[in-house]
């Protein structure tokens, strides 16, 4: 036989096998994911909610479906907000990217502090650097990728991630509850906002309803009527217990009756009520049967306003890259996946919810270049993840950048400063490791000067 006619069958036969072989692959995805029973999915955003706010590391406050929560679920005892404030922290929720990458580093300010529609500038920020007023709707979200995998999507309460166009209908939520323009209410009782409430609340609501309880009937109500046959995702954003310190008038008494002073007495009353919340949202849970395929997630959008110690630093202060303002609660209970009452040291941001939340509602492996997140799911499954540096950026102070690599952390500052401080062994961050010439200092500087030439916009 011709050797040209033997080649050209032999390249025949090869194309031939690899398409069949390409068939089958398809076939064996197809029918994965056909058998594949995705899980409802619970995410409950806490805003302002400190790491040490929580009964079973401080008894002042009283969380008892928190603490019952922990024992059905993974904690990771050292989850971070890259940008811990307001609305950075929401979109790096929502995107799996870090917020400065979108020139968002501060919260959505009022309009007082816009230079245009597009940005605002903060009047003390000694950089006055420029701050997007919006997540941009190029921008995807967990919403739209969950949409893909055939999820209805619920938004419940604080949005603050823009106005109108930039509201979470156009970002792939099918209907919301309780969302409004406000950073924070004017009042936990009604009525609760300076620009007027929703209509829903306007005509559903009155005098001496109190918000954190408003919403939560928002989300009980859709978990007791669902009805439809597709999967669904809950996103319930709290306001609480960002400030006004407002307590629940029938909890307050009792803090203040232990000795509880002012405000202070207020924000365990509102931490109370906000345990109380989860509680009844993980009831509606149970009562609807979905219990054992439902995902819930409880993550805290930054620091508390208040102490959070041991962890020094917090939402006010000059330190919110200290451990008190960055670390937040995270736990996560993935029936069938992760381990009762079980925890992890990793280091680990808000920025990998948004892969988790992907790869669960797939069932497969998601990998995305253009984020910085990495899916949180070997970990659930009692896995490590390879390791990675954290990066950590606000633009209100002299503080603004951070790296974390292992149990190290580099803070640095506008004015020439750094602190190096070993996590692991000095929780509360007193024994500052600048100038003992210790390695990782010089590799932390580097990486962190690397990091803001590729990450960190120049206005």
């Amino acid at each position: 036989m011709n050797l040209l006619i033997k080649h050209s069958i032999f390249c025949i036969l090869i194309f031939s096998s690899l398409l069949s072989c390409k068939s089958k692959e398809q076939k064996n995805s197809t029918e994965k994911n056909s058998s594949y029973k995705k899980p409802n999915i619970v995410l409950l955003f806490i805003d302002d909610y400190g790491w040490s706010d929580i009964e079973y590391r401080n008894p002042i406050f009283k969380t008892p479906n928190l603490n019952q929560f922990k024992k059905e679920s993974l904690e990771f005892t050292r989850a971070y907000i890259p940008t811990p404030t307001c609305s950075p922290s929401r979109l790096s929720l929502l995107t799996g990217i870090e917020a400065v990458r979108l020139e968002m580093s501060r919260h959505i300010s009022e309009e007082k502090d816009f230079i245009n529609d597009d940005y605002n500038v903060w009047p003390k920020d000694p950089m006055q650097r420029p701050s997007r007023n919006y997540l941009p709707l190029e921008e995807v979200t967990y919403a739209e990728k969950l949409k893909e995998y055939g999820y209805y999507n619920m938004f419940v309460g604080k949005w603050h991630l823009g106005k109108g166009k930039h509201y979470p209908e156009n970002q792939g939520f099918d209907k919301t509850f309780g969302t409004t323009d406000n950073g924070h209410p004017k009042n936990y009782y009604y009525p609760f906002f300076k620009k007027g409430d929703p209509k829903e609340f306007q005509k559903n609501y009155k005098e001496g309803d109190y918000l954190t309880d408003v919403l939560t009937d928002g989300a009980v109500n859709f978990i007791s009527n669902y009805d439809k046959t597709q999967p669904f995702m809950l996103s319930f954003w709290y306001y609480s217990v960002h400030g006004p310190s407002v307590g629940r008038k029938d909890l307050l008494k009792k803090y203040q009756d232990a000795g509880l002073k002012g405000k202070y007495a207020h924000h365990a009353a509102m931490v109370e009520a906000m345990d109380a919340s989860v509680g009844r949202v993980r009831k509606a849970i149970k009562e609807k049967g979905i219990a054992d395929n439902t995902v819930i997630i409880v993550l805290s959008d930054q620091g508390g306003a208040y102490t959070n110690a041991p962890l020094s630093g917090g939402k006010k202060g000059g330190n919110a890259l200290g451990e008190g303002g960055a670390r937040v609660p995270l736990l996560i209970s993935y029936p069938g996946v992760t381990k009762s009452n079980t925890e992890t040291k990793i280091p680990v941001q808000s920025i990998d919810v948004f892969p988790t939340l992907v790869e669960i509602a797939s069932g497969e492996k998601y990998e995305n270049s253009e984020i910085q997140g990495v899916s949180l799911m070997p970990i659930l499954k009692g896995n490590d993840l390879q390791k990675r540096n954290l990066y950590f950026f606000r633009s209100y102070e002299d503080q603004y950048a951070a790296v974390m690599s292992g149990d190290f952390k580099l803070v640095k500052y506008h004015s020439g400063k750094f602190q190096l401080f070993n996590i692991e062994k000095d929780i509360s961050e007193q024994n500052n490791l600048i100038g003992k010439g210790l390695e990782i200092e010089y590799l932390l500087k580097k990486d962190i000067l690397n990091w803001e030439k590729e990450a960190v916009p120049v206005f």
